[in-house]
């Protein structure tokens, strides 16, 4: 009898298995179709992955594969995800699924299949780190912004709120702030993204310099400071320069057109390429105004709007703290789940921090308050 138990619970456990890799293999192949080139062909090859582990435990079930089922709701939750986005977010998600995989500790999974998801998470590691690095400027900009926003205003209202000021200062303080703030991180973003931009562009080589190496009057070892000014170890700058001498004497008449095809000249358009992939990231000033200030914007607008609507006294400030918490913990949890980890824990601190910075401002409103009085 104990045996039969046994033998339905485990059959119960391949069918959840078995679901699971068909609804992973779903959201790998949704995840591919929204994309191109090398990112479509590994999801793909992890897609086909999931389905050879899927084949596994068919194999495993035989007669008693049952019914087909669907997977965890959270897998079918990326599933169309995956189908009707392919954010990183959904490959963030994905790694965090993939991290969590019973099957190191699962009796009937084979070690090499074990090995195979330890491996997969890697992979969905990877492609998410690419999505991350193309999102990181304006993913930061957004929450450091937003935020700021949400945290800044509250605080400010709530200053305002402890010194036994009247609703409608409370308001107009509130919005003074939201825009007071919206344009300081505004301008600040956009010199900051300016400067930025302008300190890469006095960094980057000038490619002229390599019209005259042929007509230099250097040994190899002058020639290398430039190589190891640029960041190459002294064996290697030594390597380079050495080399390009060796092909600028043995062509010499035709040395102007061949310096700037070569290989080993290349040093100047590889460090130009990588400041023009610097510039890429940093993203222009404008943009980066632009966006601070709405996002700044829209967070500060959130403690005020209580009180827009005509919320007064103790229910405004209710409302007013729920509504900044609640924006908190959302700010808290995208950003967890983005870096692939739990979500809940990031929310929460961010709404602690944020309500515990606010508290300060309200409890130095409260003494101002009784001092002035």
């Amino acid at each position: 009898m104990q045996d039969k138990i046994s033998d339905g619970r485990s059959i119960r456990r391949w069918r959840r298995r078995l679901a699971d890799e068909r609804e992973e293999a779903r959201v790998y192949r949704s995840l591919a179709a929204r994309r191109s080139g090398e990112e479509r062909e590994i999801l793909l090859g992890l897609a086909e992955a999931e389905e050879r582990h899927a084949r596994y435990w068919e194999d495993l079930l035989g007669d008693e594969i049952g019914r087909q089922r669907r997977g965890q709701f959270r897998m079918r939750v990326l599933v169309v995800l995956a189908r009707r986005f392919g954010s990183v977010f959904v490959l963030a998600l994905a790694q965090r699924a993939e991290s969590r995989s019973p099957y190191h500790y699962d009796q009937d999974v084979p070690a090499s299949m074990a090995a195979d998801e330890r491996i997969h998470e890697e992979v969905v590691r990877a492609l998410a780190a690419r999505g991350r690095a193309r999102v990181s400027g304006s993913f930061r900009a957004a929450v450091f912004g937003a935020n700021d926003g949400l945290v800044s205003n509250l605080a400010l209202v709530l200053g305002v709120i402890g010194g036994n000021l009247s609703s409608e200062v409370v308001l107009l303080t509130g919005f003074a702030g939201l825009l007071a703030g919206a344009l300081s991180m505004g301008a600040g973003e956009y010199i900051s993204v300016r400067s930025q931009r302008e300190l890469l562009a006095a960094a980057t080589p000038d490619p002229q310099a390599r019209a005259v190496v042929p007509h230099l009057d250097v040994d190899a070892n002058e020639l290398a400071l430039v190589y190891r000014a640029r960041g190459m170890d002294e064996a290697e700058a030594q390597r380079r320069a050495s080399a390009l001498l060796r092909q600028l004497r043995s062509t010499l008449p035709h040395a102007h057109q061949e310096s700037d095809a070569t290989p080993e000249t290349d040093g100047g358009a590889e460090a130009s390429s990588e400041t023009s992939d610097d510039h890429e990231v940093v993203g222009s000033g404008a943009k980066a105004a632009v966006s601070s200030f709405a996002f700044f914007a829209s967070g500060a607008l959130i403690p005020v709007l209580p009180f827009a609507v005509g919320l007064t006294g103790v229910v405004a400030i209710v409302a007013s703290v729920v509504l900044v918490g609640l924006a908190l913990m959302l700010t808290g949890a995208t950003v967890g789940v983005l870096s692939g980890a739990a979500p809940l824990p990031r929310a929460l601190r961010q709404l602690a921090i944020g309500l515990g910075a606010a508290a300060v401002t309200y409890l130095l409103g409260v003494l101002f308050g009784a001092t002035v009085g």
